[in-house]
């Protein structure tokens, strides 16, 4: 009997040193990434550099090869290499948003003759915008590791982006979405116009083999509902998406992250008309995250092939970041499923005091599957709803090609069906927790920067 107690602690020991591939599930934290971004190793092998300006990040992720880079402390994008934090005047002085808005006639039609300023102002718009990007922007490169290091390392103001890179790790970060200064205004956008904010906390375009693990992304203290009224009677909008992975981009993980506070949320595929880079990539896997106060798209996916499993969803009519369901006359809404995504759903947690319309929203797109995902702690069709948006599209659309005899767009020709296909588990092994209040727990207790067990990970000591 001993002999055998003894063989079988030999070979649970055997097995916690070196698992085997897929063994361990998601949750909790296996510090390795599980779905479509499993492959992503970073920086690993090469040199570690430990930053705690934006100049030492800059010129750390300049540097060639495999890389590992320790943030420590806050590092400011706005920040110049001799420690001037820059704003509005210092990008493009003499700029004033009231008189750039008031060179929109009736708050429709921009013109430069509407005061004497106006030309300048569309000058000065743009110029500062553009400023404003080169100083903000830092690119991460291939093989590259981001680790933030302590409970306050975090970029604020940095427009992080991939651009091409592949094999890319970021993890344990607080990110705060910088401010546009430079926001523009579109009335034509939407029935009642809308805000084009120029910078993301983080902007994937074109990258590949990435995985995003242990972050917090917000908009910090400068919440949207605090700027000043734009012509359409709402805030203006300063901050773009806090995670947009874009153009082509591929094999993507995004694991255990707080999203908080924040209206436009998260991009996969930026635009209907480009399938032509997009079909057949945008593969990501979003697990174990928590989207608070998050008003719409987490995430809005446009052709990819997207897992979304055992993330918890909350947010209210009345919240901090108030959120507004379609049926409730606003555009707010967990899942946003649009051109041919084929988005599989499953043991997702979503909380809201309003109506359950607000878990999807559908943009014509027919393919849909989700798999026992709860709200408000019930089991709750999000097919169903789904499928009951796209039909009333679809029935909208009919009608309107009926009354002017014009022909309807293609997809009104579609069926609504459960076969996305494809199956995350032909692709990759995975755990899902299957009780909603675990999959509550779980994610309140792993996501973000300050549940990353970092010295499970060998951290060489400072300097």
């Amino acid at each position: 009997m001993r002999r055998t107690l003894t063989l079988i602690t030999a070979l649970a020991c055997a097995l916690a040193v070196a698992p085997p591939a897929h063994a361990v599930p998601p949750l909790p934290d296996p510090d390795r990434p599980v779905g479509w971004g499993e492959h992503a190793t970073g920086g690993a092998g090469g040199p570690v550099h430990v930053v705690t300006t934006r100049k030492e990040l800059k010129d750390a992720l300049a540097t060639g090869g495999p890389k590992t880079i320790h943030v420590r402390g806050t590092i400011y994008g706005n920040q110049t290499d001799d420690g001037v934090l820059l704003g509005e005047q210092d990008y493009a002085p003499g700029y004033d948003l009231g008189k750039y808005l008031a060179c929109f006639v009736g708050g429709k039609v921009w013109s430069d003759q509407a005061h004497a300023w106006c030309g300048q102002m569309r000058r000065l718009r743009q110029t500062g915008s553009n400023n404003q990007k080169r100083q903000i922007q830092l690119t991460v490169p291939s093989d590259t590791t981001l680790l933030g290091i302590g409970a306050d390392a975090r970029l604020e103001g940095v427009f992080l982006s991939v651009n091409t890179g592949s094999n890319i790790i970021v993890r344990g970060l607080e990110l705060e979405s910088p401010i546009d200064h430079f926001t523009s205004w579109d009335p034509g956008d939407g029935e009642s116009g809308s805000w084009n904010a120029r910078f993301k906390a983080f902007g994937i375009v074109t990258g590949s083999r990435i995985w995003i693990d242990h972050c917090a992304f917000t908009d910090g203290q400068h919440l949207d509902r605090d700027a000043p009224t734009g012509p359409n009677g709402k805030p203006v909008n300063r901050h773009d998406g806090l995670l947009d992975i874009e153009d082509g981009s591929d094999l993507i993980t995004v694991s255990y992250n707080r999203f908080v506070n924040h209206d436009k949320n998260m991009l996969v595929g930026s635009g209907d008309g480009r399938g032509d880079r997009d079909r057949g990539k945008l593969r990501v896997t979003y697990y174990g995250n928590l989207f608070d106060g998050v008003s719409q798209r987490s995430p809005r996916v446009r052709y990819g092939a997207v897992h979304v499993f055992n993330n918890y969803y909350r947010g209210s009519v009345t919240g901090e970041q108030p959120l507004v369901s379609n049926d409730l006359g606003g555009p707010s809404h967990y899942l946003g499923l649009g051109i041919e995504s084929r988005v599989y759903s499953e043991h997702n947690a979503f909380e809201y005091d309003g109506p359950q319309d607000i878990v999807v929203q559908n943009w014509n797109a027919h393919r849909f599957f989700d798999r026992r995902s709860w709200f408000n702690g019930r089991p709750v069709d999000v097919v169903a709803v789904a499928r009951r948006k796209f039909e009333a599209a679809k029935a909208a659309e009919l009608a309107k090609a009926d009354a002017t005899g014009s022909a309807p767009p293609a997809w009104t020709a579609l069926e609504f069906t459960t076969d996305v296909g494809w199956a995350p588990a032909e692709v990759y092994a995975y755990r899902p927790l299957v009780n909603a209040n675990l999959v509550k727990r779980t994610v309140l207790e792993h996501a973000g920067p300050a549940a990353l067990n970092l010295p499970a990970l060998n951290l060489p000591a400072p300097g």
